[in-house]
């Protein structure tokens, strides 16, 4: 597997994370140099630390959830931030990955109103107006 390099601080070395979709916690633990139990412990902590559980009722981590316990890990550790001061700075960091939401659904309705009456009196003079640029001859059947 690819590892791609994480960046956890500006003096150590990139922490390699490996490419797959899911970690184990005793991954995920090796990853970030702490016990497992700390890791349970930051779940109940960090509202967006949240890995799923599988059928057994294992923890499987994403690659963000990772990354987020690499990032707690430094805030806590090499940054001295207390537990509330490190949530407070996640909890306000802005959510890129989120979806800007759907437009409202008048903009929409828009797109089914009928045309206008002159609609083909306008695409008809702007066919001319690119037919002139073209060179062309206007000539009309």
């Amino acid at each position: 597997m690819r590892a791609q390099p994480l960046k956890k601080g500006p003096d150590q070395a990139p922490a390699q994370i490996p490419d797959k979709l899911y970690f184990r916690i005793g991954e995920v633990a090796r990853l970030a140099g702490v016990k497992a139990y700390v890791l349970r412990y930051w779940e109940q902590e960090f509202r967006a630390l949240a890995p799923r559980k599988s059928g057994t009722n294992r923890r499987l981590y994403r690659r963000k959830d990772v990354e987020l316990v690499l990032e707690i890990k430094h805030l806590l550790h090499e940054k001295r931030y207390t537990i509330e001061g490190a949530r407070k700075l996640l909890d306000a960091k802005p959510r890129a990955r989120q979806a800007p939401p759907p437009p409202p659904p008048t903009e929409q309705s828009a797109l089914f109103a009928p045309p206008p009456a002159n609609a083909l009196a306008l695409v008809r003079q702007e066919l001319d107006a690119i037919l002139e640029l073209l060179g062309r001859d206007q000539t009309r059947p």
